[in-house]
């Protein structure tokens, strides 16, 4: 039994998608979450800064001793991960790996659509980790830098004509190509899950890579003996890098019920 808490970040509210999946599965864990709010979006920045970004925010949630850390932010997993792993003793889990093999095993096609953050496209790691389960299967990347400000900004429902204007836009291509399974490669898109389905049709397959991400982390932690194994709720603690003035009622829409704990605002600069 290891009562260490689990650390989360994300370069926002996204990762509270990815943080209500690991709630449900491990209502007992402690999880502690970090969103870089101040510095959000991730998906224009370099490779360079992005390592830096993550460092710090590694560097902050290894005050609070955790026994994992999840990186629920597409754009850092699919850039900074091996960096983390190796300057790290505690695993580091993201989200490419786990949607990736998802992915493989949905697709009947082997048409596999892939949308995200500008630095997650560049980056190619949904594209090498699917290659490596399966060099058949065709990738159809599309960048989406808009997605995660409409998001952020409560901009996701149907019915908003700004945001599926947007979102037909951006999956034009892939509904063209004839992709039968699509990666949400980055956790604020979960919130879009409605309008992305409805554009793309029943017929297509939708990977939450947050969802994907936590099932993997569940079953590793179980494998290597490192779950609390307590029956009381855990305790959870959000931490911010801005104001923290509307967290309560972003978050809840991330997290699909009200937050009662508090918020705290960090600087991150300082890590």
């Amino acid at each position: 039994m290891d009562s260490r808490p689990i650390g989360v970040f994300d370069s926002g509210l996204g990762g509270l998608t990815a943080l209500r999946e690991l709630a449900r599965l491990m209502p007992e864990e402690d999880l502690i979450y970090f969103g870089d709010t101040g510095r959000v979006p991730y998906g224009g920045r370099s490779r360079e800064t992005l390592i830096q970004y993550a460092r710090q925010d590694v560097a902050f949630l290894k005050t609070f001793q955790p026994k994992a850390v999840v990186i629920a932010c597409g754009t850092v997993s699919a850039t900074a991960l091996d960096v983390l792993t190796a300057e790290n003793t505690f695993p580091i889990y993201g989200v490419v790996e786990s949607a990736a093999r998802l992915a493989a095993a949905r697709t009947q096609s082997r048409k596999v659509g892939l949308i995200g953050t500008r630095a997650s496209i560049r980056s190619g790691a949904y594209e090498r980790a699917l290659a490596a389960l399966d060099p058949a299967i065709q990738v159809y990347p599309q960048a989406c830098p808009l997605l995660v400000p409409l998001v952020e900004n409560g901009r996701f429902r149907p019915g908003d004509a700004v945001t599926e204007q947007v979102v037909a836009e951006y999956l034009t291509p892939l509904k063209e190509a004839a992709v039968d399974t699509l990666i949400l490669g980055c956790t604020h898109y979960p919130l879009l899950r409605d309008v992305v389905q409805s554009y793309m049709g029943p017929e297509v397959t939708l990977v939450d890579v947050g969802a994907a991400c936590a099932d993997w982390v569940a079953t590793s932690l179980e494998e290597h003996g490192l779950r609390c194994g307590g029956t009381a709720p855990g305790r959870r603690q959000y931490y911010v890098s801005d104001s923290t003035e509307d967290f309560a009622y972003l978050a809840s829409l991330f997290l699909g019920q009200d937050i009662t704990d508090g918020v705290a605002q960090v600087d991150i600069t300082r890590y």
